[in-house]
């Protein structure tokens, strides 16, 4: 199984940033802990500032892997493009938050991307991703 995890705008701080609400742990070192807790799943891990980038991200893995993990960070708010090039792919796509989106500014209960996404998860910190990625495991069996 070939999974991609990709992080949008800010996320590269994560450890750094607002750490009540992110926390103390960077991401790399949580993707080092998610490769030994999963050996058996080809992770694999892609962060960007750019909106372009990221969809350029989707339309390469787009078509050949068996799942993507998104977190757009604001993005997911306010990018149709995004949302566009979800739905061009045939490997699906969830979309994870750290936080929970829902219980901050209001501007951040809307996900563009959600709509073409095949699930949504928010505010279970670092977890979600694992969560997402259960999902796809347990979508394979």
């Amino acid at each position: 199984m070939k999974i991609l995890i990709l992080n949008g705008p800010n996320l590269n701080l994560l450890g750094q940033r607002e750490t009540a609400i992110y926390g103390h742990q960077s991401f790399d070192a949580y993707f080092e802990q998610l490769k030994k807790k999963f050996p058996s799943v080809d992770l694999h891990y892609y962060q960007n500032n750019s909106e372009g980038k990221l969809i350029d991200k989707l339309h390469e893995c787009g078509f050949s892997y068996d799942g993507i993990i998104l977190n757009g960070g604001a993005y997911t708010h306010t990018s149709i493009a995004i949302m566009d090039a979800i739905a061009g792919i045939t490997t699906p796509v969830v979309e994870v938050h750290i936080s929970n989106v829902h219980a901050r500014e209001s501007f951040r209960s809307t996900s563009f991307s959600a709509k073409k996404c095949v699930g949504a998860i928010a505010g279970f910190g670092m977890f979600g991703y694992e969560m997402a990625l259960s999902y796809f495991l347990q979508k394979t069996k």
